[in-house]
């Protein structure tokens, strides 16, 4: 089974499992109870230095993916990506990342389930 990705304002679903937010920044126009979040895990989110450079700009997505792959190996976003893995394998990859870019292409949580469905 693989990780799911999925847009923050897309309908909750039973096969989500569990759900994580992979976003720094909270979702412009959602609630928290209407999130339905079991964890937000926003130190996992690229840094807002290469999340403004980005911009969610396709041609950029090849050097950002680079650039956040390297930035999850230091620090708290080493630590967030530790914990991520973690509550992987807890839950048999029954789980679904969030995020609420409009770009369901070009997104952290690709990265991230790219990351995570190789372990």
């Amino acid at each position: 089974m693989a990780v799911n990705i999925k847009r923050i304002y897309d309908q909750t679903e039973q096969k989500d499992g569990i759900r994580v937010l992979v976003d720094r920044v909270w979702p412009r126009g959602i609630s928290k109870d209407d999130a339905q979040l079991d964890y937000w895990l926003k130190e996992l989110g690229p840094s807002t230095d290469l999340r403004k450079w980005f911009g969610h700009d396709p041609d950029r997505y090849d050097v950002f993916k680079q650039k956040y792959k390297a930035e999850l190996e230091k620090g708290q976003q080493q630590e967030a990506l530790q914990k991520l893995k973690d509550l992987t394998r807890k839950h048999n990859k029954q789980l679904t990342l969030l995020f609420s870019a409009k770009d369901e292409q070009h997104n952290q949580a690709r990265v991230l389930k790219e990351i995570l469905d190789t372990q």
